[in-house]
């Protein structure tokens, strides 16, 4: 029987900041979707309208992605992680105080940047520190902090909203408090020695970004992952940001549930995709991340039906807690799928933008389901969503490939794609 590798304090610590900065990401991102049809009240518009507050968010979130990556692959992980975290905070705490919708908008897409940013370099780093041998349980830990973040954002709305009856910009003023805890930790990495190693091969082989860049394969695997990316967030915006939404609203089809009820049932669905990235994030390591994904992802199929045309709270509850398992099975794969697929010296920049490429194609998910939801009802627009894009998930990973178990700096060409397997 394999010893089990122990983390160092550093490799914690890394890991640590980069699951609480993902977390608070999601939470502050999430925030939104509770509160959206509140803030429309506020500012006398139309749900449909104020929906697109989560659009300027998401197409924000590639220029995050790049700025900051081109910089963590140039200066090293941990400043730019530490002004990313600062920035995205702060920027989340000035929402509270939007005088106008302009206002609020601009200060999401502001936000937006700051959350393209923590992904990828987080991602990055606590991967090139984590031991190969237990990347597919920590990448699948590290990606329910997007859950986790979800499930404290309808905490944190039950609390301030329904039993403090205090107004929606009370709960962006939280956003600012763990940002302390995050950059604390974040003082306390060290530098990637992975991204160390790489830069000193680079500057002895005389090997420039724009060598790596426009290297013909690494293009193609990008353009592959960005098609990936925009399938995976359709599937996880599809299946999460209207839901709370439908299962109390009593028009077009919603379940006419009361919000406390919506939101204690957002609770228990987040604590299926927390199981549900654990589990199959830690099963990757052992089937292969491409197996996993497709799984995961044929599995929701057959859950459809129940998660969206459910009629009482405890079949809802059942199945959106079944679908996010296999949702977030599928994305518990994902930081060490897309890491493994990057080349070591723009593992910064490559991850966190085609990921974020792939959320900004996805970006106009809940103004459409809104619309259908108008038009055909939210059991319907749920379901148009959801059976699409499993299948897109499923095919578009069965012809890609996979670099489960490559050394990080192990190349001896910094501008090799990784060795492909599967």
């Amino acid at each position: 029987m394999a010893i089990r590798t122990r983390l160092t304090p550093d490799q914690r610590n890394a890991f640590l900041a980069a699951q609480l900065g993902w977390t608070m990401d999601a939470f502050d991102y999430f925030l939104v979707v509770f509160v959206y049809a509140d803030i429309a009240k506020s500012f006398h518009m139309q749900k449909s309208e104020v929906a697109f507050i989560t659009t300027a968010t998401l197409i924000m979130r590639p220029v995050g992605a790049l700025l900051f990556g081109l910089w963590a692959d140039r200066i090293g992980r941990r400043i730019p992680l530490m002004v990313d975290v600062a920035m995205y905070s702060v920027v989340g705490f000035l929402c509270a105080f939007s005088p106008n919708f302009t206002v609020l908008v601009i200060l999401r897409m502001i936000y937006g940047i700051g959350m393209g940013g923590e992904w990828g370099l987080g991602a990055a780093l606590a991967m090139e520190k984590i031991p190969a041998e237990r990347r597919g349980f920590f990448s699948g830990l590290l990606q329910e902090g997007y859950s986790f973040g979800y499930l404290l954002a309808s905490l944190a709305s039950l609390l301030v909203t329904n039993w403090l009856g205090l107004s929606w910009r009370w709960l962006f003023g939280l956003s600012v408090i763990p940002a302390l805890i995050i950059l604390i930790l974040r003082a306390r990495v060290k530098e990637s020695e992975v991204w160390q190693s790489t830069q000193q091969r680079m500057i002895s082989t005389r090997t420039s970004f724009r060598d790596i860049l426009t290297n013909p394969a690494i293009v193609r695997r990008f353009v592959y992952l960005v098609i990936l990316m925009t399938a995976f967030n359709w599937m996880s915006h599809g299946t999460q940001d209207v839901y709370p939404t439908f299962l109390s609203a009593t028009q077009h089809g919603g379940a006419g549930l009361s919000t406390a009820t919506a939101k204690w049932i957002a609770v228990i669905y987040n604590i299926g995709a927390i199981l549900g990235g654990l589990i199959f994030g830690s099963l990757s390591q052992k089937y292969g991340r491409r197996y996993t994904i497709i799984f995961c992802a044929l599995l929701g199929l057959p859950i459809v039906p129940l998660f969206a045309y459910s009629r009482t709270a405890a079949m809802l509850c059942l199945g959106s807690l079944l679908i996010q398992v296999a949702v977030q099975g599928a994305w518990g794969v994902i930081p060490a799928h897309l890491t493994e697929m990057s080349p070591d010296a723009i593992r910064g920049f490559y991850p966190g933008v085609t990921y974020q490429l792939g959320n900004l194609l996805a970006s106009l998910n809940l103004p459409i389901q809104e619309r259908l939801a108008e038009s055909h009802g939210y059991p319907f627009a749920l379901a148009v969503t959801a059976v699409p894009v499993f299948l897109a998930v499923a095919i578009l990973t069965a012809i890609g490939k996979e670099a489960k178990g490559i050394r990080f700096g192990g190349s001896d060409n910094p501008t090799a794609a990784p060795v492909t397997s599967g």
